[in-house]
């Protein structure tokens, strides 16, 4: 009888060969499209011929801490419980990270697979994700979890392995670098050797995709790359899985200047000061790259009626969404009780508009090239590629489908 693992409602079928899910942050499917066309990755080309290239959806906002916790939870932010990077705590009230473990409601795929019997390998660009991926895994010789923005700082208590950068052959990276995902991949396919594991995910960051568009030479520079351990990792007998957490958008004006509405400037005039806060998800520690401007916003009204703040951001140019929080939460399948009362979501015709808060919070100065950002309904398309076909697909594929697509919908070879 074939071994099952069940976790949070799904049950996955024992992996045939070392799985090896890829989140590929922010990867717009357009990235490896366009790539590919220009001869850049021929091993995803010869993968594909032999598996799949489909598209899902992420969820919604479509952010990194939320896609990523779905992907390994195989379960929406209303049974995970994280909602974006930042959001006011219920219980304090106060503005916060949600990069701290406490704020995971739901097992992860690997606690589970572990608890099995299973080998465990995460790697992370940055470090804020391995804390909460790595959650409820034992570092007893069967797991290694650890980020490449803290590879110098491995030890076996806290990620089961040590000398990380030795067995990579890279020192730690910049945190603002194509780098920082290099390591996570040039590390994956060490492990898959080393450790052979059951299950591996890797999971870049989108440093590249917000400075570069798909044709850009940065951005084909970055899919070469990607391209080369691809392959690796595909000699060495791995079921791959490659997804997205978001994609992205130019998100400017056609003079480059951001396309943005500072949505409390715009509730503060119409409501005056400290009557509404705008929160803002995409808010992390690097903001750098985007300013913390995306197309996903909940809004907190102190005294004005739900109605009436929904009416006037209803009002401004380029939102595509404005429900109250029962609503947006059932639509968007977001726990009530860490939304505010309204729940915004930009876009316009073009897809580029970004929310903002105020216009002076915003500090914009490391934005060399155009905007380009996500959160919103444009950015939910990714990709879903695998180097095995598919059998009895879901009608709907997202990308927290990843995991079971490699236990329970393989081709074998």
């Amino acid at each position: 009888m074939m071994k099952t693992v069940s976790v949070n409602g799904r049950t996955y079928n024992w992996p045939s060969a070392p799985l090896v899910v890829i989140c590929c942050d922010g990867s717009e499917p357009d990235y490896m499209e366009v790539a590919m066309k220009a001869g850049l990755m021929p091993n995803l080309r010869k993968m594909i011929a032999k598996g799949e290239n489909r598209r899902g959806h992420s969820v919604i906002p479509s952010f990194t801490n939320p896609n990523n916790l779905s992907i390994v939870t195989g379960q929406p932010p209303a049974v995970h419980g994280i909602c974006g990077n930042y959001l006011i705590d219920p219980a304090t009230g106060k503005e916060t990270m949600m990069n701290d473990p406490k704020w995971l409601r739901a097992p992860t795929i690997f606690e589970a697979f572990q608890k099995a019997g299973a080998k465990i390998a995460m790697v992370t660009a940055k470090d804020k994700l391995r804390l909460l991926l790595g959650k409820g895994l034992v570092f007893d010789g069967t797991a290694v979890a650890f980020s490449s923005e803290k590879a110098d700082k491995v030890n076996l208590a806290e990620n089961g392995i040590e000398n990380v950068c030795a067995m990579v052959g890279m020192d730690v990276p910049d945190v603002y670098s194509a780098e920082l995902s290099e390591f996570v991949f040039a590390a994956g396919v060490k492990l898959l050797h080393s450790m052979k594991p059951d299950l591996m995910y890797l999971s870049t960051t989108d440093y590249v995709q917000h400075k570069y568009a798909p044709r850009s030479v940065g951005a084909q520079t970055f899919y070469a790359m990607m391209d080369t351990y691809l392959g690796q990792l595909d000699a060495g007998g791995a079921i791959v899985v490659i997804v997205a957490d978001h994609g992205m958008k130019d998100k400017h004006l056609s003079n480059g200047e951001p396309d943005v509405v500072y949505l409390q400037d715009v509730l503060d005039a119409a409501f005056g000061a400290g009557k509404t806060k705008v929160i803002l998800p995409i808010t992390d520690p690097y903001v750098v790259h985007h300013g913390a401007l995306g197309s996903f916003a909940t809004v907190y009204a102190y005294g004005p009626s739900v109605a009436e703040v929904m009416a006037v951001i209803a009002s401004q140019d380029g939102i595509d969404v404005v429900l109250d929080r029962k609503d947006g939460c059932a639509r968007f399948e977001l726990p009530e009780d860490r939304m505010g009362d309204i729940i915004v979501v930009s876009g316009g015709p073009k897809g580029s508009k970004v929310i903002g808060t105020s216009c002076d919070k915003h500090d914009l100065s490391g934005l060399n090239e155009p905007l380009r950002s996500h959160g919103g309904l444009t950015e939910q398309e990714i990709p879903v590629i695998a180097n095995r076909k598919f059998k009895n697909l879901p009608d709907q594929l997202r990308n927290f489908d990843a995991f079971a697509l490699g236990c329970n919908h393989i081709v074998e070879n």
